[in-house]
């Protein structure tokens, strides 16, 4: 009786990290057993996905129409857009300045066969048009949070200005978010299981090789990505005011998901009800988390600026600065609105590669670690837009 008291003790995100332990063990010295572990992850996977689109839907919903106003939120996303800008430019400097100081693709020679299909680059009116959903019901099926967003956020401010009439709706809303933040507690304490499973079968699959043959981009990477969260992100929540101790405790354990798993929506219903309980009021997680899907991609953001000259430099090309924050800014177009493609980042910068005229052979290099590059920058990504939930509504708080 008492060690199952203590079993039950143990927090949700120790049980994470201890699976993600037992991932990495079992892929190392069991690896043909750990490749067996796909359905686990995939089962877990598939279980955040269902959750998704009702719980963006009743969340957003309910905030505009129960508790906010139309001015109010074309004010936050203003703030939003604008921080979201802001904060991905600085992501692409600190990639750029990384991947020239430490140069990871000097020496690398490239292999042949990479078969990756181009994405082709994307044009302003080629994004605003993905915006809008043609249903929503397709959108939900397709797991297109942009667009379950943009309904959302419009079928709120409409029961908003119906007034006493939508009050059954926007009731029901309420319920419905409260029986998906519940559902995700089920779903989450098999976390875990899905974690571990997940990082098991990349590392059975990939072994431990791989962190050796291209260490030094790994290096790179995670180097920008660590400076980033120490000192980017510690400077925003020190200007902002932002309590440390208790956001660091709020986007634990979504980090932790998103890293093991190597996926954003897997972390998104757990980090809209840990920002909810960290005091962000529902319409400001409810519309900022899941637009940050598409324009807040932090880690994503800096991880294709280190792709991109990682590969001209292995090609032995040359690009002078003004050449590298042309393709920056073709790969900040190009990545908006495709977050739910899976490999969406390499699939984007293949797009850029065939732009600027680089060698694809780039990509079947990349494509070796890409698995665990995926891992960082889906926690940075995650840890990123939860910060801008708090950011947004300290903002708020200051200018009422």
């Amino acid at each position: 009786m008492g060690r199952g008291l203590k079993l039950r003790r143990i927090p949700l995100t120790a049980w994470i990290f201890i699976g993600m332990v037992a991932g990495v063990l079992l892929g190392v010295f069991a690896p043909s057993f750990a490749r067996g572990l796909g359905p686990v992850s995939m089962v877990f996977l598939r279980l955040i996905k269902c959750i998704l689109a009702p719980l963006i839907f009743g969340t957003l919903v309910y905030g505009i129409a129960g508790a906010g106003d139309l001015k109010q939120m074309g004010r936050i996303g203003l703030k939003a857009i604008v921080y979201f800008e802001v904060i991905t430019t600085v992501a692409l400097f600190i990639g750029l300045a990384a991947v020239n100081l430490l140069r990871p693709g000097a020496g690398q020679t490239l292999k042949t066969g990479a078969s990756v299909q181009a994405l082709p680059a994307q044009t302003l009116d080629g994004v605003l048009e993905h915006i809008v959903p043609t249903s929503v019901i397709d959108a939900m099926a397709r797991g297109d949070v942009l667009q379950i967003v943009v309904f959302s956020f419009l079928f709120g401010a409409a029961c908003l200005t119906v007034g006493a009439k939508a009050k059954p709706v926007v009731a029901f809303c309420g319920s419905l978010a409260e029986v998906m933040f519940r559902f995700t507690n089920y779903v989450m304490w098999l976390a875990p299981l899905g974690a571990g499973a997940a990082l098991a079968v990349t590392i059975g699959t990939n072994g431990l090789g791989v962190l050796f043959g291209l260490g030094k981009l790994l290096a790179t990477l995670y180097i920008a990505l660590i400076f980033s969260i120490v000192i980017i992100f510690g400077s925003v929540i020190v200007l902002f005011r932002i309590p440390f101790a208790r956001f660091i405790a709020a986007v634990r354990g979504p980090t932790l998901i998103a890293f093991s798993t190597a996926s954003s929506e897997a972390a998104l219903p757990l980090a809209i009800e840990n920002m909810e309980a960290f005091g962000v009021p529902p319409h400001i997680v409810g519309f900022v988390l899941p637009t940050g899907y598409s324009f807040n991609l932090f880690g994503t953001t800096l991880y294709l600026s280190v792709a991109s000259v990682f590969v001209a430099q292995a090609a032995g090309v040359t690009l002078t600065w003004g050449q590298q924050l042309l393709m920056m800014l073709t790969l900040m177009l190009s990545s908006k609105g495709v977050a739910g493609i899976p490999r969406s980042a390499i699939v984007v910068l293949s797009g850029a590669l065939v732009t600027f005229h680089l060698p694809m052979e780039g990509i079947a290099v990349l494509l070796g670690v890409d698995a665990l590059m995926d891992m960082g920058r889906t926690a940075v990504n995650v840890m990123g837009n939860c910060l801008a939930c708090a950011v947004v509504a300290r903002s708020e708080a200051t200018s009422n």
